[in-house]
């Protein structure tokens, strides 16, 4: 099996039997007969899925592993009892936790705030400027 990744979009040839058994069974890629590959777009859970039944190339590996520790960081900031804004946000009034939890988990789904850094609280955008 060869796999790429090309404009948010997991494209894969020369699947043998079986793996293309078990792809067509999850309902997420899609065949083209006129290329004979699957497509679908990248998703965290169609990623995992392939990591099972294959090994993943080197680069589409660090995307899914991105995408997992972006996903924890989400969650840990979902159910964290007390709040801190990761970023000194433009506003006047003061923000409701659940205001605080919503921006955090924007920050960090959006890629402005890496997940490693969001534990710290109050970082700043790293990778840009809003």
């Amino acid at each position: 099996m060869k796999m790429a990744l090309i404009d948010n979009t997991i494209k894969i040839i020369e699947a043998d039997v079986t793996q293309a058994a078990i792809i067509k069974s999850w309902n997420r890629m899609k065949f083209s007969r006129a290329k004979q590959m699957y497509e679908a777009p990248v998703s965290a859970e169609l990623l995992n899925k392939l990591a099972t039944l294959v090994r993943l190339p080197a680069p589409i590996e660090a995307v899914r592993r991105n995408m997992n520790a972006v996903q924890k960081a989400v969650d840990r900031e979902r159910v964290r009892a007390d709040p801190k804004p990761l970023y000194a946000y433009p506003v006047k009034k003061s923000l409701y936790q659940h205001q605080i939890r919503a921006a955090n988990m924007a920050l960090l789904t959006f890629g402005l705030i890496d997940p490693e850094e969001e534990t710290d609280g109050l970082q700043g955008v790293q990778k840009q400027d809003i």
